[in-house]
């Protein structure tokens, strides 16, 4: 077993948080902040869209069980990659489109599936996810780590 992690910002992170997890070789999830300035930053730092930070969720994997490649797939498909600094109703740098990466693979690969969807059509307008190395993860509050399965929800509105 080779444990990894993969981060991502898709917009508000308890949607995406339930869906990472449900896929199979998914370890863990963290939902949190990266990307920013601020250390120690809080939701309401972040929220304010001062701080530099996306609001992301950060999957620990064994990858002998799901590839990376899954998981980015994964994201394409759970929030817009088009949209810039909103997803849905929410809007600011917050919710920006990003991939946070832990190594050289990850980048490569996070890299080439952004070109292959480019070229494919697959998007009516430019995808605009940013590809950035991943620096500090600042783990969001706890009433923010599995907020909807707390509520007994399964979905919010991605």
């Amino acid at each position: 077993m080779a444990i990894e992690k993969a981060t991502f910002g898709a917009g508000c992170f308890w949607g995406v948080e339930v869906k990472f997890g449900e896929i199979s070789g998914v370890l863990d999830t963290a939902v949190g902040y990266e990307g920013g300035e601020l250390e120690h930053p809080t939701y309401k730092e972040v929220c304010s869209d001062r701080t530099g930070h996306a609001e992301v969720v950060q999957v620990t994997f064994d990858n002998s069980r799901v590839r990376y490649e899954t998981l980015l797939d994964a994201f394409f498909t759970l929030h817009d990659p088009t949209q810039l600094n909103r997803q849905g109703p929410d809007w600011g740098s917050q919710y920006r489109s990003a991939i946070f990466t832990h190594n050289d693979q990850q980048t490569a690969e996070a890299k080439a599936r952004i070109s292959e969807l480019s070229a494919s059509g697959a998007f009516r307008k430019p995808i605009v996810t940013t590809v950035e190395p991943s620096t500090t993860f600042w783990k969001a509050e706890e009433y923010h780590q599995r907020y909807l399965e707390k509520r007994g929800m399964a979905s919010c509105h991605i």
